[in-house]
């Protein structure tokens, strides 16, 4: 089990038998008052959760598109978050940014393309803070104990695994059930992201598209097979959102899915 306490003194567990953890938020800090009212809003409909926004998209698919407001800005717009009382998640993408983030940041993410990158996972292991290292689209998902490994020869076990889909050819992803099987045996409480999975990685062009109708089944059926956390990106108008909008959940649809999810975690436990 993995658990943290929030600052208003929540307890958030992922794994060893505790309920469904929730991740949420947008793809990317579009403003200091968008993110203080989507992170209200999505505790009203979900009660106590991991509040997840990037300050800088390192990895977006053409140089002019938004990439956020940058380390110095998004930590600041952060900070500000966590003395609201929500525990944050944001990923890093070069060592020196572990650090800083860890100042601010409950969970820091490794994003999919560099859970590779052995410096970047070290620095991140030696925060003490926990690691969510996304499995990439490229690597089988026994391939990531490799990764866990990293982190964990630093002495910090505090890790956890995410399933964001494996590339299948053009544009398209495809989620293997079997894979949250696999990544369990990592020994780490392993997360489905339901909305990357959905994505279609630079079918837009200068940018990914993606099917946001599939958000809801594969989310329903992860929670089915057995996972310890559900990662989802939410916006009220994913159409006008300023990063990965085509396969983020529309906030109105979270509270109905939440319901359906712990439904199924209920009868699964009911045996």
């Amino acid at each position: 089990m993995v658990e943290l306490t929030t600052p208003r003194g929540e307890i958030i567990r992922f794994g060893g038998g505790a309920p469904l953890a929730l991740i949420a938020g947008p793809c990317v800090i579009e403003s200091e008052e968008h993110v203080h009212w989507l992170a209200r809003e999505i505790y009203r409909q979900a009660g106590p959760f991991v509040f997840k926004a990037s300050f800088d998209k390192a990895n977006r698919s053409s140089l002019h598109s938004f990439r956020g407001p940058g380390l110095v800005e998004g930590l600041r717009i952060l900070a500000g978050l966590k003395k609201e009382g929500y525990a944050i998640l944001t990923d890093i993408h070069e060592p020196g940014q572990a650090e800083p983030a860890a100042q601010v940041a409950d969970i820091l993410q490794i994003p999919a393309f560099l859970c590779r990158q052995t410096d970047l996972l070290l620095a991140a292991g030696r925060t003490g803070r926990i690691v969510n290292l996304k499995k990439g689209q490229f690597l089988a998902p026994e391939d990531m104990r490799l990764a866990v490994e990293k982190v964990a020869s630093t002495g910090n076990e505090k890790v956890l695994v995410t399933e964001r889909g494996t590339c299948f050819g053009y544009h398209n992803l495809v989620v293997d059930m079997r894979s949250l099987v696999i990544l369990r045996k990592t020994g780490c409480p392993v997360i489905f992201d339901a909305t990357h999975s959905v994505q279609l990685p630079g079918a837009g062009g200068s940018a990914s598209g993606g099917q946001a109708e599939f958000i809801e089944p594969l989310a329903r059926a992860a929670v089915a097979v057995g996972v310890d956390g559900l990662f989802v990106e939410v916006h009220e108008a994913p159409e006008r959102a300023l990063s990965d909008g085509p396969n983020a959940l529309r906030l109105d649809r979270l509270g109905s899915l939440l319901e359906q999810l712990r439904r199924i975690e209920q009868a699964l436990r009911a045996g």
